[in-house]
């Protein structure tokens, strides 16, 4: 139900502007995130959807806070304070809670196309990177947040400098070290349905597209996050197609190294 409600509080964004607009950023987040941890509570138990949400939206906080009081690794930047609910070290809260909403789908396609923790960490920083290549120019023309270099980036987002994608690829690294970890330590899942995170993944990778296209004005990264994203997107496409369905993690826990319970 909570991804159903995602969807449809995702397409009134085009439609809304002003505080109403941030309050819609406000519940995809939340939606994202209990669509998540509520998979992740159902097929893995408790406690590795805890692990999961401590080690992204935990790393997320801190890369963050360090990002905005250094410019490292991101670069410089600085977040709108009045209008996403409240900050922790001029931080809004909701963003680190952003990040396991929007990872967690990247991370389970990840473990379906491979079960090598190398090329899996790297498929899940090439994904995240992907998701930012959406969402950091709708946030920034939204004013959500801004940039102290704004002629630096990617052709059509100069506005969004090149460290910023390091920056991602660094953080999102070090989370997929230490979600490996995680899932060695922890049971495999109950349920081997993936069904509900790779239908999020495709929406947030093809719908982000179309709106970015179409609705919002944003073609740069229409065409720069369909790429991006279209790393993990393609890939999975072909695996459906091939007859290998991506709705099962019975392959992935079957082939996991050094699972116990």
């Amino acid at each position: 139900m909570s991804a159903l409600a995602l969807v449809l509080v995702q397409i009134t964004y085009p439609l809304s502007a002003g505080v109403t607009r941030d309050r819609i950023t406000v519940a995809v987040v939340v939606l994202t995130v209990v669509t998540a941890l509520t998979h992740a509570a159902t097929t893995r138990g408790l406690r590795w959807a805890a692990g999961f949400f401590v080690i992204v939206s935990g790393l997320g906080l801190a890369s963050e806070i360090v990002g905005t009081g250094t410019g490292f690794p991101f670069g410089a930047y600085s977040y709108a304070l009045d209008r996403l609910g409240p900050a922790v070290a001029e931080v809004p809260v909701v963003v680190p809670l952003a990040w396991t909403g929007g990872l967690y789908p990247i991370w389970i396609v990840a473990s379906l196309l491979t079960t090598a923790p190398v090329s899996r960490g790297a498929l899940f920083a090439l994904g995240a990177v992907g998701w930012d290549l959406f969402l950091d120019p709708q946030m920034v023309t939204d004013g959500q947040w801004t940039w102290a270099v704004t002629d630096a980036g990617l052709p059509g987002l100069p506005q969004i400098p090149y460290t910023n994608y390091l920056g991602w690829a660094l953080v999102a690294g070090l989370m997929a070290v230490l979600l490996t970890v995680l899932d060695r330590v922890l049971p495999p899942a109950r349920d081997p349905s993936v069904a509900v995170p790779v239908a999020v993944f495709g929406w947030t990778w093809l719908g982000s597209a179309l709106a970015h296209a179409v609705f919002l004005g944003l073609p740069a990264s229409a065409i720069w996050g369909f790429c991006g994203l279209g790393v993990l997107g393609f890939p999975l496409l072909m695996r459906a197609r091939s007859g290998l369905a991506p709705f099962s993690r019975a392959e992935f826990d079957a082939k996991s190294p050094d699972r116990r319970g």
